[in-house]
């Protein structure tokens, strides 16, 4: 009676966890629109939704702290309510950058674009991916899918190299460009470094499965 009880809350913990998930892609997707279409209530919403992502912390944490105290978990429960934890501290940070970046796209909000905006747009869309399926991967307990979010992150990087060398470009033809061209440039390193924390995410996913982090054994 009491497993069954536990993994009851578990499985409550796991939904929890995939809600805060949810949210974290809303506010990527969000924040991108508003870049794409300058659009800054978009992205003032984006910043509102920070503060219910940090709520959703919250309450998943103490729902770890319960389990932890009040149950007695076998080293593989422990493993998994560790890693939710690990999850979220990421998880908080990719929305505290999509916030970031919302914030720019209100300053940007009223200015022509010094180019048009391509491998920014893909960034997003491959981080959503990255982050969707490194939760997917914690709750499907599926390596394959989470090593495959880890290889993902050098799309993300290359990305990144592109837009720097175009904005690189845009500033040498006309210093004029410089200020934008770094704002830019700002957005596309808050992408990066959120596909950086849903990386974080899956190696702690294999952890979770296997107690093994970065090829050091930990559980």
């Amino acid at each position: 009676m009491v497993r069954i009880l536990f993994d009851e809350q578990l499985t409550r913990l796991n939904n929890s966890l995939i809600e805060m998930g949810g949210l974290v892609e809303y506010s990527i997707s969000e924040t991108t629109e508003a870049l794409i279409t300058q659009d800054e209530t978009r992205a003032k919403a984006v910043i509102v939704n920070e503060d219910t992502i940090d709520d959703k912390e919250k309450e998943i944490e103490a729902m770890c702290l319960k389990l932890m105290l009040s149950q007695q978990p076998v080293a593989s429960d422990f493993r998994q309510i560790s890693t939710v934890l690990k999850m979220l501290t990421d998880m908080e940070r990719i929305g505290d950058q999509a916030s970031d970046i919302a914030e720019l796209c209100i300053l940007l909000s009223k200015q022509d674009y010094i180019k048009k905006l391509e491998h920014i747009p893909k960034m997003a869309e491959e981080t959503i991916r990255m982050v969707s399926e490194s939760i997917d991967a914690f709750v499907r307990r599926d390596t394959k899918l989470a090593q495959e979010v880890i290889d993902r992150d050098d799309i993300v990087d290359s990305l990144f190299d592109e837009v720097k060398r175009e904005l690189i470009a845009l500033v040498h033809k006309s210093p004029t460009n410089g200020e934008q061209a770094f704002d830019l440039l700002q957005i596309a390193k808050y992408y990066e470094r959120i596909g950086d924390h849903a990386v974080n995410i899956a190696e702690w996913v294999i952890f979770s499965i296997t107690g093994k982090h970065k090829d050091t054994q930990l559980l």
